[in-house]
C-alpha cells in the first residue's frame, strides 16, 4: 500500500480512537429486584421453634392447594396460610404457619408436607387451633447444599439501588432472577385423601407415595403412615425439571425441554417411560385419559420467544406425540374440569376453551377475561380458584363459559408478571 492511500486510514483510526475517549462517563443510578444469595447453617434453622401465628395479610402468594374445606396459600420462602373455604364467597383467614425457606406443599390424611429449604416437614393440621410438627425429614433436598463448606445457599427477593458507571452504555439490560420460575402454583387429581394442588407444583401425592422434584431429580417419600414420611430414593430426571402431575398411576413432568412421563405402577421406583420434547421453554401440564395439554412460555428463564399451548397424544405413553399447537399470549399454568380447558395467560388474563374436539380449540374459546392478570389456577369442586400478582380470586364455574366472580383476596405489594 503507498503512502498516500496509508495517511487517511491512519486519520480515521485517530478520529474514531478520539471520539471514543472523549465520551463523557455516564454514571446512572438505578433501582432493581434480584436474588441475592444467602449463606445459612441449617443447624440454626433447626434450632427455631415454629409457632403457628394469627392470620397475616397476603403479601406475595406462591402455590395454591385445596384440602377438604381448607385453602393454603404458600407465601414462598416464608411459610403458609391456611383459610376456611367452606363458602368460596367468603374465605376466612385462619392462621399462618412461618415456615423459613418455603416453596411447595401437600397434604395427606390431614398431614401437611412442607419443605423447609433442605428438610420436609409434617405438620398435623387436624385441629387448626392445635397444628403441631410432628415429623421432620432431615436432609432430603441436597440440592441447596454448598457441598464444600456444608451450608446452604438460597436467594433472597432484594431490592438493590445503585449507582452505575460505565461508558456510553445509556441502555443496558441488567439481568435479574425471575422468582416466579420458581415460586409460581400444580393441579394433581384429587385422590384418596390426598389434596389438590395447581399446575406448577413441585409436590404431588400418589399412591401412598409422596414425590418431590427439584430442579434434576424426583424424591420419592413413603407415606403410607402419613404422619411418618419416609425418604425412599432420589431419581436422576436430567435438568431443567418444574412441575409434576400424577395421572392414573403415572407422573407426567414438565421441564423446560419437554415432557417425561414415568410409570408409578410401582410406586416406591417410577420409571421413565418416555420423554416428549419441544424447544426450551417453561413447561407445565396437566393430562385427561388420552391427552396432555402442554403451555410454553417465554420469559426471563423461559429463553425462547414462544406462546404456545400444544396437545400431546398419550394413548400409548411410551410413544407420545404432538397433535396440534396453538399461539397463545403468554401461558403460565393451566387446568382441566372434564372437558373444559383453563389457560392463565399471565397478565394478559385468563382463558377457558372447551377441548371435546382437540384439533378445533382455537374454535373453541369460551371467555377472555383480561381483567384477571392469572398465573395459575385450580378447577376445585366448589370453585375455580385462580392465583394472580394481585392476589387469590373464585369462580362459580357451574356454567364452564360464562364464569362468575365470588370473592378476590388482594395481595398487600402486588408484583409485575414476567
Amino acid at each position: 500500500m503507498t503512502t498516500s492511500r496509508l495517511y487517511p486510514l491512519l486519520w480515521i483510526l485517530m478520529i474514531s480512537v478520539l471520539t471514543l475517549s472523549c465520551q463523557d462517563e455516564i454514571t446512572t443510578t438505578y433501582t432493581h429486584r434480584t436474588m441475592m444469595p444467602v449463606y445459612l447453617e441449617m443447624s440454626d434453622i433447626r434450632a427455631r421453634t415454629i409457632t403457628v401465628e394469627p392470620p397475616q395479610e397476603l403479601d406475595s402468594p406462591g402455590k395454591i392447594y385445596i384440602y377438604g374445606n381448607y385453602l393454603l396459600i404458600n407465601e414462598p420462602t416464608k411459610g403458609i396460610h391456611i383459610l376456611d373455604n367452606s363458602n368460596p364467597s367468603n374465605p376466612v383467614n385462619k392462621n399462618f404457619i412461618p415456615i423459613e425457606g418455603n416453596v411447595d406443599l401437600a397434604v395427606n390424611s390431614n398431614i401437611l408436607y412442607a419443605d423447609n429449604y433442605v428438610d420436609l416437614l409434617a405438620f398435623d393440621i387436624s385441629n387448626l387451633n392445635n397444628i403441631k410438627l410432628v415429623k421432620r425429614v432431615e436432609d432430603v433436598f441436597t440440592h441447596m447444599y454448598r457441598h464444600d463448606t456444608g451450608q446452604i445457599i438460597t436467594f433472597k427477593d432484594t431490592v438493590i439501588t445503585s449507582e452505575n458507571a460505565y461508558w456510553g452504555c445509556a441502555n443496558c439490560e441488567f439481568f435479574t432472577m425471575d422468582a416466579s420460575r420458581s415460586f409460581a402454583a400444580n393441579y394433581s387429581a384429587a385422590a384418596q385423601s390426598y389434596g389438590t394442588g395447581g399446575s406448577m407444583a413441585r409436590f404431588t401425592l400418589a399412591n401412598e407415595h409422596l414425590y418431590a422434584v427439584d430442579e434434576s431429580t424426583m424424591r420419592v417419600f413413603d407415606v403410607k403412615n402419613a404422619a411418618e414420611p419416609k425418604f425412599v430414593k432420589p431419581i436422576d430426571l436430567g435438568w431443567g425439571i418444574e412441575t409434576i402431575f400424577p395421572f392414573q398411576n403415572k407422573l407426567f413432568i414438565g421441564s423446560n425441554r419437554g415432557m417425561h412421563i414415568y410409570d408409578a405402577s410401582t410406586p416406591s421406583s417410577p420409571t421413565r417411560m418416555a420423554v416428549y420434547e419441544h424447544i426450551v421453554a417453561c413447561d407445565p401440564v396437566v393430562v385427561n385419559e388420552d391427552f396432555a395439554f402442554v403451555t410454553l412460555r417465554s420469559g426471563n428463564f423461559c429463553v425462547n420467544n414462544i406462546n404456545q399451548l400444544q396437545v400431546i397424544n398419550i394413548e400409548d405413553p411410551y410413544k407420545p406425540y404432538m397433535m396440534k399447537s396453538y399461539p397463545m399470549l403468554n401461558p403460565h399454568g393451566l387446568g382441566l374440569a372434564g372437558d373444559n380447558l383453563f389457560v392463565a395467560e399471565g397478565k394478559h388474563g385468563l382463558k377457558s376453551f372447551k377441548v371435546t374436539d382437540v384439533l378445533k380449540i382455537d374454535q373453541n374459546q369460551m371467555e377472555f377475561l383480561e381483567s384477571m392478570k392469572a398465573v395459575d389456577l385450580i378447577p376445585g369442586p366448589k370453585s375455580l380458584i385462580v392465583i394472580g400478582p394481585d392476589g387469590v380470586c373464585q369462580f362459580d364455574y357451574s356454567t364452564p363459559s360464562k364464569l362468575i366472580r365470588l370473592s378476590c383476596i388482594d395481595v398487600k405489594n402486588p408484583v409485575v408478571i414476567k
